[in-house]
């Protein structure tokens, strides 16, 4: 065993965890995570990768243990985990974390509840479930380093969410720290993902890679220990272990450094646009800009949008429209918004008025912008066809830790994606037990506003 011992003060923290009072504003913010997640998931479940996901589960059967969310849909934890947490990375609706670039509330939410719904778990047992699983999957890439990982061609976003994962599952599971140490082996085993998810077109093998696979991993992983599955006492120490083997230079304390006093539920970005999180910043930029300036693509001869250079890459022109950063400024110009249905449209992006926007639209990646301590900020300056120029600056986007939104914020963004599935009274219950989440006795309650007959 290594002197530090970074496995067993992890493991013996994740058993703390479940009984630990947790302070009013991470409660808070973990609530916000949950509903927003709830919200992707919802909306997810109708675009293509919440089809194909739903059409998966319908074949497994299983255990009836948890719920398929807008389907009449149950089955085993693990099938549900999958499902859901493909809805809720079926588009660019999740929250995101800045530094490390994981998202971990599409794995981690939907492993929770799944779990939660297995056991019986009160709402106050998701909360700190949530919040520990957001802990692993933030820790874990600090500490393997995240531009390592996407060195070696691994997505870090797919390694980061089974060890997010299993540390919300493995708390519901209600292991000792002998099952955390196992659970924690098991998913170690499983973490996985490559980073050629960047050429799938459809956002199916994307919402595998960035959450099914890593909740479905880490509820396996916490449910085999709890049935008494043996394995490895200490796969963070010594030879051969994982962080060795997923890093050339880890930084094992990283995995422990300040736990119980910095919770990165708090330190996510929330998106208000459904947009992938390089566009978060400019297209604010350029809405601003919109709103006090009277822009139409009448009086407007060219829009410049300047990006750090790793996330101008990402969005650089991409064949998906909610992740092509020249289509959705241009979108924008048009319509003077960007709807979610606006955002997911093909047909927007063929439309000839659209298109001819877009001419007008440069996208720079920019080294001066490569700042860790914003991101993921955006500039856009845009020239009127009388030769005078504006430009905003936005370095946080709104949602950020920088920037919050509100719990009215937060509910708002709610209720314009579950809405159109559930309806709206469906949607005020999820909403109201949500945001009093501490009050729920048992997470099976939500059942019948989480699911849909017929879907």
């Amino acid at each position: 065993m290594s002197a530090a011992d970074i496995t067993g003060r992890l493991a013996q923290y994740m058993v703390k965890a479940r009984e630990r009072a947790l302070a009013p504003n991470v409660v808070h913010e973990a609530k916000h995570r949950i509903l927003d997640t709830l919200a992707a998931m919802v909306s997810g479940a109708h675009l293509k990768p919440g089809e194909m996901a739903i059409r998966y589960a319908r074949t497994q059967g299983g255990a009836a243990e948890a719920t398929v969310v807008t389907t009449d849909i149950r089955t085993s934890a693990v099938n549900a985990a999958l499902a859901n947490a493909m809805f809720a990375h079926a588009d660019e609706t999740d929250d995101f974390h800045p530094a490390t670039k994981a998202h971990p509330g599409c794995a981690v939410v939907p492993a929770a509840l799944a779990m939660a719904e297995r056991e019986g778990s009160s709402g106050a047992e998701l909360i700190a479930a949530v919040t520990l699983g957001y802990d692993l999957c933030c820790r874990f890439l600090l500490a393997l380093g995240a531009d390592l990982v996407r060195a070696t061609h691994r997505s870090a976003e797919g390694v980061s969410s089974t060890l997010g994962s299993v540390g919300a599952a493995a708390s519901l599971a209600g292991l000792d720290e002998k099952g955390m140490r196992y659970a924690l082996s098991y998913a170690a085993q499983q973490v996985s993902g490559v980073w050629s998810w960047v050429r799938d077109a459809e956002h199916v093998e994307k919402a595998f890679d960035f959450s099914g696979m890593g909740a479905r991993n880490g509820v396996t992983a916490a449910i085999m220990a709890q049935i008494g599955f043996t394995g490895v006492w200490d796969v963070f120490d010594g030879e051969h272990n994982a962080l060795m083997a997923l890093s050339a230079d880890p930084k094992p304390e990283e995995m422990v450094a300040d736990l119980g006093s910095r919770y990165f539920v708090m330190e996510t970005a929330i998106k208000p646009f459904s947009v992938g999180y390089p566009i978060q910043a400019p297209l604010d930029a350029f809405l601003r800009l919109h709103r006090e300036h009277g822009l139409s693509v009448d009086n407007v001869e060219r829009i410049v949008v300047r990006l750090p250079e790793d996330g101008a890459r990402i969005v650089n022109d991409r064949s998906m429209p909610d992740v092509n950063c020249q289509h959705i400024i241009a979108l924008a110009l048009v319509k003077g918004t960007v709807s979610f249905e606006d955002s997911h449209s093909y047909e927007r992006m063929a439309d000839p008025k659209v298109r001819a926007a877009k001419e007008h639209v440069q996208l720079i990646a920019d080294p001066a912008l490569m700042d860790p301590a914003a991101p993921r900020s955006g500039r856009v300056e845009v020239t009127f066809r009388d030769g005078r120029t504006v430009s905003h600056f936005t370095r946080h986007a709104p949602g950020t830790q920088e920037n919050p939104l509100d719990t009215e914020g937060v509910n708002a963004k709610a209720r314009l994606l579950m809405e159109p599935a559930l309806g709206a009274a469906q949607t005020e219950e999820i909403i109201r037990r949500v945001n009093a989440l501490e009050d729920v006795g048992n997470m099976r309650e939500l059942r019948p506003f989480l699911a849909r007959e017929g879907h």
